[in-house]
């Protein structure tokens, strides 16, 4: 029962607002979107920022439901469990979200994430035309525009690590800062 305390506290010190582990759908994404818009509304935020961070979490949200890999889990079998939250600190939001992926898709990631870090604002612009130009759909769907939205809504470098699970497989941790003032 300790445990629950101690989430709690770490949950308030973390400043996090909103959190959901566990298995992600469509229909678990347009209920954790639906939860936080109401957070949001209710905090009395700026418009736009409300309009960034809720851009931020679409893309967050559409990542983990479209490139969570499955793993395999003694006590649940295969599924494709990863997590999401919301932190509120007094100059930030902070949208973070973590998702298991096989180890032989991390050099491709990385590389991205990389390139993504390495441009401005005119860069990323840029990057982003040249994708929808040439856009062809990856084998889960994706064009690879999402990591470049999220760059461009937060106006911040994307913060990133991967932690290894065992020898095939990493859990990817993702961070998108949204500053609350300019």
């Amino acid at each position: 029962m300790e445990f629950i305390y101690d989430l709690h506290q770490s949950m308030m010190t973390n400043n996090v607002i909103l959190i959901y582990e566990g298995d992600f759908t469509q229909e678990t994404t347009k209920s954790i979107l639906t939860m936080a818009e109401r957070n949001l509304e209710s905090s009395g935020e700026e418009s736009t920022i409300k309009k960034r961070i809720f851009n931020v979490m679409v893309e967050a949200l559409q990542n983990i439901v479209k490139h969570s890999d499955e793993t395999e889990c003694p006590e649940r079998g295969r599924h494709h469990s990863a997590i999401f939250l919301i932190g509120n600190e007094q100059s930030r939001y902070s949208i973070m979200s973590g998702n298991p992926i096989r180890k032989e898709n991390m050099p491709g990631l990385k590389a991205s994430l990389e390139k993504i870090n390495s441009l401005d604002k005119e860069g990323l612009k840029e990057l982003y035309k040249e994708i929808i130009k040439s856009t062809t759909l990856s084998d889960k769907g994706g064009a690879g525009l999402g990591f470049v939205d999220m760059a461009r809504k937060s106006g911040e470098k994307l913060e990133w690590s991967f932690v290894d699970v065992d020898a095939e497989s990493a859990f990817f941790c993702l961070k998108v800062n949204i500053a609350r003032f300019k």
